[in-house]
């Protein structure tokens, strides 16, 4: 009996291992170190979409993400999220984002964050979205956002399929530009 227990158990960490999505290979580029970089499936007909990663600087000096591009986008941009008198406000950080020297920057829902505008096409759960990040010294730096479940909270979140907690996620939809 305990033999067939362990057989089993071993068999479910392996199924659920390999069906696990890939989550991003980290990517450096001169001081930095960009990881988890990450996005969610669209809805048909979606024009926008998000894109999340982790910046680290293992220098001595800052470097500022200063542009973002992306072929399946028309438009992409650096945007930052915050309450404005009780208001959640999106907009541009058109000076970019600075990453100081020693110091992590992480880009998630709900704040700083990549906006991908004017979408080709969908982006379906699995799939890998290559974008350019352009820093004022690592220079442009290739990276895949990996593609997650539409209700994804972080890397390797597969969502929730038919019961979302849409009070979580961050809606586009209605929110301000500046």
């Amino acid at each position: 009996m305990k033999t067939i227990s362990k057989n089993v158990l071993f068999a479910a960490f392996a199924l659920a291992i390999s069906a696990a999505p890939a989550v991003a290979d980290d990517v450096k580029a001169g001081d930095l170190v960009i990881s988890q970089a990450w996005s969610r499936a669209t809805p048909g007909g979606a024009k926008v979409a998000g894109g999340y990663l982790v910046i680290e600087n293992k220098g001595t000096a800052p470097d500022r993400l200063v542009g973002v591009s992306a072929d399946i986008a028309g438009k992409a941009e650096i945007h930052e999220m915050a309450m404005d008198n009780g208001v959640m406000k999106m907009r541009p950080l058109d000076k970019g984002l600075v990453v100081d020297p020693g110091k992590t920057v992480k880009l998630a829902p709900g704040g700083n964050h990549l906006m991908l505008q004017e979408l080709k096409g969908p982006f379906k759960q699995g799939d890998k979205v290559p974008v350019t990040l352009q820093f004022e010294k690592a220079g442009k730096v290739a990276v895949s956002l990996d593609v997650q479940g539409v209700g994804a909270q972080a890397p390797g979140d597969a969502g929730h399929s038919g019961h979302m907690d849409m009070k979580k996620m961050p809606d586009h939809s209605g929110m301000k530009m500046q």
